[in-house]
């Protein structure tokens, strides 16, 4: 006779399809709530303004200066932080256009490639999740924007993160075909790179957002190529072939790539002209990152024997959330450098509460007002940025032959 214990345990235990759809419910349930209350449906998300001397700093002037070509400008803004005047994106936009024309001599305040310079374009990856691969990514196309560069940033993460900080809810705000996905797709429905590239709140900063669509790319491929016909684009080159649509518009595209080596991924590699590599200095990430750089250089071989492009003007990997008073995380940088040289970059990304604090509202920190911090924990997180990023100007503008 079976006893109660035996029945019990012959019963069939909770069905987790049902609990992961349940959860999934639950939760998307809560951020579409949480997204709301961020950014009412009747306002759009915006960015901050500016003080004169940040503005003078991403202008390129002395802030003197700058108040002698704003009293020549009156359609600029008249806001006020603290009783000071403040700029906003488009006033910085609308200086930069003015001292532009009538600059006579060498210098330039647009930094828009000239005839002989070709797109630059960043991939900004990494195999394993919380290297800071998205706040990176953000961050240098809000900095190279706000410093008068065309950029597109492409959301190629299908859990969307960088969407989102650009307030593009993915369960809500990105609907099918709306995606990169649209533009590389294999069947009929695939549509021009145009029809999926949204404007931001930041003038020259276009978003291709991302969303669970981004998936199907590689459930697609291994089909695809099954029944490959003669002069069939593929997918390692797709994504290159449709940014080339609208290279003539832009200075840096900037991709966001998944925290896995698949399709997608392979495909923005051969696209970019460049590849950032985020890396956490603990142990298990620099190990996570050997296995994710055996496997690169592999499928890169494979691809690259069917005529894949593997050149770059150059690799870089970017230290981040660094703790300078860490004394194991300062040797693994030590490793690093010992290692790779000068490919790993100067400056590093400080770990910071501002930046983590910021994106608790899916903001950055040139979104986030400094009030909201203490003065040094701002000021140090926005200069880790801001050196982090120079470094990263200087080495597109090293690919276009300038000086840094």
């Amino acid at each position: 006779m079976t006893s109660a214990t035996e029945k019990k345990m012959a019963m069939p235990g909770p069905d987790l399809r049902g609990l992961i759809q349940s959860h999934s419910a639950s939760l998307s349930s809560q951020l579409q709530a949480h997204h709301l209350t961020t950014f009412p449906p009747h306002s759009d998300k915006v960015i901050r303004s500016f003080s004169p001397a940040e503005t003078a700093r991403l202008v390129g002037i002395a802030e003197g200066y700058l108040r002698q070509v704003a009293a020549e400008m009156p359609q600029l803004s008249a806001s006020s932080r603290g009783g000071r005047r403040a700029y906003s994106v488009e006033d910085i936009s609308e200086l930069r256009k003015h001292l532009d024309q009538g600059s006579r001599g060498a210098r330039r305040y647009l930094p828009h490639r000239r005839g002989d310079e070709a797109l630059q374009v960043i991939a900004v990856m990494n195999f394993k999740g919380g290297s800071g691969k998205t706040t990176t990514a953000a961050h240098m196309a809000q900095y190279l924007a706000l410093r008068g560069y065309r950029v597109l940033a492409i959301d190629l993460d299908p859990q969307a993160s960088m969407s989102a900080l650009f307030g593009h809810q993915p369960e809500i705000d990105v609907g099918p075909n709306e995606t990169l996905y649209g533009a590389i797709r294999y069947d009929d429905e695939q549509r021009p790179i145009a029809e999926v590239v949204r404007s931001t709140y930041i003038p020259d900063l276009h978003l291709i957002p991302g969303n669970l669509e981004l998936m199907e790319f590689e459930h697609d491929t291994p089909r695809a190529l099954m029944k490959r016909q003669p002069g069939d684009t593929l997918f390692f080159a797709r994504i290159g072939q449709a940014i080339a649509q609208a290279q003539n518009l832009y200075d840096v595209v900037v991709i966001d790539c998944p925290p896995q080596l698949g399709y997608l991924t392979l495909s923005a590699l051969t696209a970019a002209t460049s590849v950032l590599v985020t890396v956490h200095p603990q142990m298990l990430d620099v190990m996570s990152m050997n296995q994710f750089l055996a496997m690169t250089g592999d499928l890169l071989e494979e691809i690259s024997a069917a005529g894949a492009r593997t050149e770059y003007k150059w690799m870089r990997y970017l230290v981040t959330r660094f703790e300078p008073s860490d004394g194991p995380q300062n040797q693994m940088v030590a490793f690093l450098r010992s290692i790779f040289g000068e490919h790993v970059m100067i400056h590093p990304m400080l770990k910071s509460t501002a930046i983590s604090d910021a994106g608790l509202t899916n903001q950055t920190l040139f979104e986030v007002e400094r009030s909201q911090f203490t003065r040094a924990t701002y000021d140090r997180a926005l200069e880790s940025i801001n050196n982090v990023n120079a470094e990263i100007e200087g080495l597109i503008k090293k690919a276009w032959g300038r000086a840094a």
